[in-house]
């Protein structure tokens, strides 16, 4: 099967954030548009800016994407309100009402977290990450690495 080619939305995305970010637009291959979201949401934050809102969904969305295809399963939801959520890791499934397994954080958490700027047991004995669930631990899938 060839290569998916990425949501055009997802490249303009990345231009408005670029553009926020006083950057220039991205001349890159479609191939390297997630990748580059991700990173640019990253400066954002770490210029103490509010990403847009369309760069961080699309972030969000691409590392979620990532952990469910490396993480395969149904038996942990995590949510990155108010833009995504995922069910991932193997075990048992989840179909009804608030999952067993639950882990949920806020998007520069999560973007944080998957890029490897912040562990698993700092997020969550800082409170920034609320892990329910005997299957929520996923510091064995983090950071997500090359994507």
């Amino acid at each position: 099967m060839p290569p998916r080619r990425p949501d055009p939305r997802v490249r303009e995305a990345l231009d408005a954030q670029l553009l926020a970010l006083g950057e220039p637009a991205f001349d890159g291959p479609d191939s390297a548009v997630p990748a580059a979201c991700v990173a640019a949401v990253l400066r954002a934050y770490d210029r103490g800016l509010k990403p847009e809102r369309q760069a961080a969904r699309a972030a969000v969305r691409h590392l979620l994407d990532v952990l469910a295809a490396r993480a395969p399963g149904r038996s942990v939801e995590v949510r990155v309100p108010p833009y995504a959520a995922v069910q991932c890791v193997e075990g048992p499934r989840h179909t009804r009402g608030t999952p067993p397994n639950l882990v949920e954080l806020d998007p520069r958490t999560w973007l944080e977290l998957a890029t490897g700027r912040l562990g698993w047991a700092d997020a969550v004995a800082s409170g920034r990450v609320l892990a329910s669930g005997v299957r929520a631990d996923l510091s064995a899938f983090l950071p997500l690495g090359p994507s």
